[in-house]
């Protein structure tokens, strides 16, 4: 048997206020976070990842008692293209989030209660502010590389922009510079699904039974768009789990099962308000707009980090997308090493083969990790 290697998140406290990109503030955080491998002497060997919308600071390898590893551990460990053995990982739980990281079912000092729809909103830029945070505190002033798919590309993406001489590179996979009509239209679904559920009761649901059903709802639409037509017919096709169900109305098709499935799993470990904030922060992203139109915002005072767009042409990157993926199809992919190719960085772009749509980027690691591997590898020449 396998040993598994066991690690545990941490968690770090602020206790000084953090001003959010709309002037409000949270007079302390709690950022959830873990590491992988060891800081090198130089500290250049550090590589940050960027979870997506439902992950975590859990990356990689087991916490003691689960059966299940981190949810990148096919790309990040000994060997593999994140090597532990080369480099120093480091994930966090975003802000917002119900994971260890302060969010809206976070208790509010000044109530002595969950914060609910009290919580301030939170975006992009606030998230990956919050991890220069947790940076510092593990004394690292420069990363070798920022990487992260779907909702953890925009991060990478924020993050370069933001802390260009501080980023060496970026890896963004399947991923976009700001969602679509259609993408923007999915997320609000989710989000009426939630508030549609009487239990969620204007975001003053804990203590109580939360909106598990509304929460649900929002994981199986969601999860819909993850997948390609292709997958699900190969993988489900019209079979049934209960061809002699007598109810129409229960599930009977073994794709219905398998959705049901989702969303029960889900609401076990995700808070409905997290998902509304976070959904809200992704579709409020666009990279390109607000650099060009950036204003230093409240908590920029003292800061040398100027506005407008400028030149990166130390920084390279490596943009990552999946034939059959079409909720971040591969136009927004191209669309975003076009951008970058204008700041004069070095971005390379690829189109993998692949009919496990957008969750591609979980499933299909090996050619991902080839050219992750040749990518990183190529920094550290």
């Amino acid at each position: 048997m396998t040993r598994r290697t066991l690690i545990e998140t941490k968690i770090l406290h602020v206790e000084r206020p953090f001003v959010l990109e709309s002037g409000k503030k949270l007079d302390s955080i709690d950022i959830a976070y873990e590491t992988y491998g060891e800081l090198s002497k130089d500290r250049d060997n550090v590589i940050l990842i960027e979870h997506a919308l439902s992950g975590d600071a859990h990356a990689a390898f087991y916490h003691e008692g689960e059966r299940k590893p981190g949810w990148w551990d096919n790309m990040i460990g000994p060997g593999k293209a994140f090597d532990t053995e080369r480099y120093f990982v480091v994930c966090s739980n975003i802000l917002g989030g119900c994971r260890g990281t302060t969010g809206p079912s976070s208790i509010n000092k000044a109530t002595a209660r969950p914060y609910g729809l009290d919580f301030p909103s939170v975006n992009i830029r606030d998230i990956t502010d919050a991890q220069r945070l947790l940076l510092s505190h593990l004394g690292i002033e420069k990363i070798l590389c920022v990487a992260g798919g779907s909702m953890g590309g925009m991060q990478a993406l924020q993050f370069v922009c933001d802390y260009p001489e501080n980023t060496g590179s970026f890896i963004c996979i399947a991923s976009a510079l700001k969602h679509s009509a259609q993408q923007i239209a999915f997320n609000e679904v989710g989000r009426r699904a939630i508030m549609a559920d009487p239990r969620w009761n204007g975001g003053n649901y804990y203590g109580d039974v939360p909106p598990k059903g509304g929460l649900s709802v929002a994981r199986m639409i969601g999860h819909i768009t993850y997948l390609s037509e292709e997958m699900l017919q190969k993988r489900f096709g019209r079979e049934k789990k209960m061809p002699g169900n007598k109810n129409i109305f229960r599930p009977s098709f073994e794709v219905e099962h398998y959705l049901d499935y989702q969303g029960i799993s889900f609401v076990r470990r995700f808070d409905a308000n997290s998902y509304l904030y976070i959904t809200n922060a992704m579709d409020d992203f666009d990279l390109v707009a607000s650099l060009a139109s950036r204003q230093r915002s409240p908590r920029d005072e003292g800061r040398t980090r100027g506005t407008g767009i400028k030149k990166m042409d130390h920084v390279k990157g490596l943009v990552i997308t999946f034939s059959s993926d079409w909720l971040y199809p591969p136009s927004q992919g191209r669309d975003i090493a076009k951008f970058f190719r204008s700041l004069d960085a070095g971005v390379s772009y690829t189109e993998i083969d692949s009919d496990h749509g957008h969750d591609s980027f979980l499933t299909d690691v090996k050619t991902q990790s080839e050219l992750v591997e040749g990518f990183l590898k190529s920094l550290m020449a």
